[in-house]
C-alpha cells in the first residue's frame, strides 16, 4: 500500500488561499547554532535543502532576532543580512519548488543574554541572571516596527512566510501574563491591554508584507505556569490574532520556566495534541500541533482525530531528513526515529553548542560529514553490535564495503537493550528496530551469539577490523565489595537478581538515575499513557485551569522500597545530566521518595550495610541491596591482541572511551570513522 493510501490525511494538500502546502508535515523551528557561525548560512542551506528533498511540506527556520536587543546572534534587519538568507531560501526552493520555508522571528525579551534585554516590566525570570529593562512607549513602538521590518526583510530574502513566536517566556508572551506584565498603561492591566502588543505585532507584520505571505503565530496554548493564561484568554487571543491577518496558528505548550516536561522522552507521543484540537474548533484558520510526534502513524492519528491541520516534527527531521519520503514510499520501518533524548540537539542549544542528533550525526553537519560511495571496497569485521558497532557497520556498508557484524549476545543493541527497559525510555526500541532493518537493507552479515578471537579475525580474510566491544561495569576497590548484598546494575535491569526493600545505589550518573527510576517505579510508564503522565506532573487537560496546572497537585505513587542514590562528588546529585532533561529525572525520583545524597565516601560493606563517611562523620545505611553503578571500564583485550599486526584495527565507542558512557559520542565517532574508511 502506498503512503498516500495508508496516510491520507498526512499527504492531503492544504489550501491557504493564496498558496498551498503539498502535505501536512511541517519541519518545526529549532535553533541549530549554525545561524551564528561564519559559514553558517552555507551549512544551513545544505541542512534545509536535504529536508526539502526528503519530502516535508513546509520548513520553519530557527529563531532570528529583529534587532540587537532581541538577544540572538543571528539578526535580520538589513538588506545585506537578507542577502545571506537567500542562500537558504534559494537552496530549499531549488531542492523542491513546492516546499515552503518560513523564517521564525524570535525576540527573546527578558531571556536575552545581553545588557539590552527588554520586557514589559523589569521582572527577572527565574532562569535569567538579571532583570530586563522596562520598555518605554517609544521602546514599544521601536520593537513593533523592528518586528515588521524583520518580516519585510524575510520576504526580501525569499522566504514564503514568517512565524512569530508568542510563547515560551519570550517577549510577546511576557506581555500576556500578569506576573511579567505589571504595567498600568494601555499595554498592561486588563487582559485586553496585555494582549495588545502581540496583536499589534501581527497586525503590523501583515500590513507590511501584504496578503500573499504566510504569517504564523505561535501561541502558548497551555503554558504550564501556575497562574498562567486561562483557556478563555487563549481563545480570545487566538481569535484576535486570526482577525488581524494570521494565516496559521501554531500551538506551543510551555514556558522555559515551567516545571513540567514537554519535550523529554518520558513525555507520551502527541501528549498535547488534544489541546490544539480544542483550539482548532474555535478558529477558521489552520492550526499546527507539536511535541513528541515522531512517526507517521502518530501524525496521521492526530490529523484523523481532528486535533490539527498540520503536524510539526522538528527533532524527527534531525533524526531522519527523509522521514516523509520514506513514509510516502511505504518504508516506515527504515525511519531513523527521534527518541527525544535531547542530548545532541536541545541540550546543545541551551548550552551554546552546535546542534546535531544522537542517532544522526550528519544533522547540521551535511557539508562536513558525507557518506560517499567508496572506490575501494573492503571486507570489514565489526566486533560488537552496540550503538558504535551498529553505526559503523551501517555507514560502512552504505558506502559499499562488505561488513560482517559479530556480537556475543543473542540480539543487537548492546547498552541500548538496557536503556529500553527503563520506564520512560521505551523509544530506544525504535532505534534498535531501525538498526535491525538497516542490517537487512545494507546487506550486513550479522553473526550473533558468536564469540570471536584474534585468530578467527586474522584468518578470515578481513582487510580491517573494528573493535566495538563496549564496556564492562567497574568494580570499586572496596572492603566487602563481594558481599552477597552487592549486585551489578546489569543484573538488576535484566531482572537476573532480586532487589530488596532497602536499597543503596552507588553512583548517580545516568545509569544510577536509570536504575533508581526502574526500581522506584510502580504502575504504568507515563511515557506510554497520557493520563498517567498528566497525573504525575499535575496537568489537567480536561478542565484547563490557568496554565493547565494551577491548583493541580501531582499524583505520584511512592516507591515501595527505601532507596538511596549516592554520589562521591559534592556537586548536587544529577548536575551532570542533560540540561533539558536532568531536572525532570530529579523531580520524578524525589516525588517517589528516593533520597539523593552527595559527598559520600564509601568505607566498606558488611552485614550491617553500607558504611559511609559524610561531612566528616561516619554512618551506616542499613540496606539489604547495594547496586553498583560506579562507572565502566573499556573492553579492549581483543584490540590489544590485534594491534600492531597485519590487519588494521580500530577502536570505537565505549571500548575507546568508557567514561560517562555516552551513545552520542560513540555513534558520532563511529560515523566519522566509517565515512573515511
Amino acid at each position: 500500500m502506498s503512503g498516500k493510501q495508508k496516510y491520507p490525511h498526512l499527504f492531503a494538500p492544504l489550501d491557504l488561499g493564496f498558496t498551498s502546502l503539498k502535505n501536512r508535515v511541517l519541519m518545526g523551528s529549532m535553533h541549530t547554532g549554525l545561524e551564528e557561525l561564519e559559514n553558517g548560512f552555507e551549512r544551513m542551506a545544505a541542512y534545509f535543502a536535504e529536508r526539502a528533498r526528503g519530502g516535508v511540506g513546509m520548513i520553519i527556520t530557527g529563531g532570528i532576532s529583529p534587532n540587537l536587543e532581541g538577544g540572538l546572534g543571528a539578526k535580520l534587519s538589513t538588506s545585506e543580512e537578507a542577502a545571506q538568507h537567500k542562500l537558504v531560501t534559494n537552496a530549499v526552493h531549488a531542492a523542491d519548488p513546492d516546499v515552503k520555508i518560513c523564517m521564525q522571528i524570535l525576540h527573546m525579551g527578558s531571556l536575552a543574554r545581553n545588557k539590552d534585554a527588554v520586557a514589559p516590566s523589569p521582572v527577572r525570570p527565574r532562569i535569567a541572571s538579571a532583570a530586563p529593562k522596562e520598555l518605554t512607549q517609544d521602546g514599544i513602538e521601536k520593537q513593533l516596527n523592528d518586528m515588521a521590518n524583520c518580516a519585510v526583510k524575510a520576504k526580501e530574502a525569499g522566504y514564503d512566510g514568517v512565524e512569530i513566536i508568542g510563547s515560551a517566556g519570550y517577549l510577546l508572551s511576557t506581555f500576556l501574563v500578569e506576573k511579567t506584565n505589571q504595567r498600568t498603561d494601555e499595554w498592561g492591566g486588563s487582559y485586553e491591554n496585555r494582549m495588545r502588543f502581540p496583536v499589534e505585532c501581527v497586525k503590523r507584520i501583515r500590513e507590511a508584507v501584504g496578503e500573499k505571505f504566510i504569517v504564523i503565530f505561535r501561541i502558548a496554548a497551555m503554558d504550564m505556569l501556575d497562574g498562567g493564561m486561562s483557556w478563555e484568554e487563549i481563545v480570545q487571543l487566538a481569535k484576535k490574532i486570526e482577525g488581524v491577518g494570521a494565516t496559521i496558528i501554531s500551538t506551543h505548550f510551555t514556558w522555559h520556566e515551567a516545571a513540567v516536561p514537554t519535550i523529554a522522552t518520558m513525555v507520551p507521543r502527541a501528549a498535547f495534541a488534544s489541546v490544539t484540537g480544542r483550539l482548532r474548533k474555535e478558529l477558521s484558520i489552520p492550526t499546527i500541533t507539536s511535541n513528541r510526534i515522531n512517526m507517521p502513524n502518530v501524525a496521521e492519528a492526530v490529523l484523523a482525530n481532528g486535533d490539527a491541520d498540520l503536524v510539526s516534527m522538528a527533532r524527527p527531521m534531525l533524526a531522519d531528513p527523509d522521514l516523509v519520503q520514506k513514509t510516502l514510499e511505504g518504508r516506515e520501518d527504515e525511519i531513523n526515529t527521534c527518541i527525544a533524548c535531547n542530548q545532541a540537539c536541545l541540550d546543545h542549544t541551551f548550552t551554546g553548542r552546535e546542534v546535531s542528533c544522537l542517532v544522526n550525526p550528519r544533522a547540521c553537519h551535511e557539508t562536513l560529514l558525507n557518506y560517499e560511495i567508496t572506490s575501494n571496497p573492503k571486507k570489514i569485521a565489526v566486533v560488537g553490535a552496540g550503538p558504535a558497532g551498529l553505526s559503523y557497520a551501517e555507514v560502512a556498508a552504505r558506502r559499499g564495503h562488505k561488513v560482517t557484524l559479530f556480537d556475543a549476545a543473542s540480539e543487537i543493541g548492546g547498552q541500548f537493550n538496557l536503556a529500553k527497559k527503563i520506564p520512560g525510555k521505551e523509544e530506544f526500541y525504535e532505534t534498535l528496530r531501525y538498526y535491525k532493518r538497516m542490517t537487512e537493507v545494507r546487506d550486513i552479515e550479522v553473526k550473533l551469539s558468536t564469540i570471536v578471537d584474534a585468530d578467527l579475525l586474522r584468518n578470515s580474510g578481513f582487510d580491517e577490523v573494528v573493535i566495538a566491544t563496549g564496556i564492562e561495569p567497574r568494580i570499586p576497590d572496596l572492603d566487602g565489595i563481594t558481599h552477597e548484598k552487592v549486585v551489578g546494575y546489569v543484573d538488576v535491569i535484566k531482572g537476573r537478581k532480586q532487589v530488596g526493600k532497602k536499597v543503596a545505589i552507588m553512583g548517580a550518573g545516568g545509569i544510577g538515575f536509570d536504575v533508581a527510576e526502574l526500581i522506584a517505579h510502580k504502575g504504568k510508564s507515563a511515557a506510554l499513557d497520557i493520563d498517567t503522565f498528566a497525573n504525575e506532573w499535575g496537568i489537567d487537560f480536561k478542565n484547563h485551569p490557568r496554565g493547565g496546572v494551577t491548583g493541580v497537585e501531582p499524583k505520584v505513587e511512592a516507591a515501595d522500597r527505601e532507596i538511596y542514590l549516592l554520589q562521591r562528588k559534592l556537586t548536587p546529585v544529577g548536575r551532570g545530566l542533560g540540561k533539558t532533561t536532568g531536572w525532570t529525572h530529579r523531580i520524578a525520583l524525589a516525588r517517589r521518595g528516593v533520597k539523593m545524597m552527595n559527598g559520600c565516601d564509601y568505607l566498606k560493606i558488611d552485614d550491617e550495610g553500607l558504611h559511609l563517611l559524610m561531612g566528616g562523620e561516619q554512618q551506616v545505611l542499613d540496606v539489604d541491596t547495594i547496586i553498583l553503578c560506579a562507572g565502566q571500564t573499556p573492553l579492549r583485550s581483543l584490540y590489544d591482541e590485534l594491534d600492531g599486526g597485519d590487519i588494521k584495527v580500530t577502536l570505537v565507542g565505549g571500548a575507546y572511551e568508557a567514561s560517562e558512557l555516552d551513545a552520542k559520542r560513540a555513534i558520532n565517532q563511529a560515523s566519522y570513522l566509517a565515512a573515511a574508511v
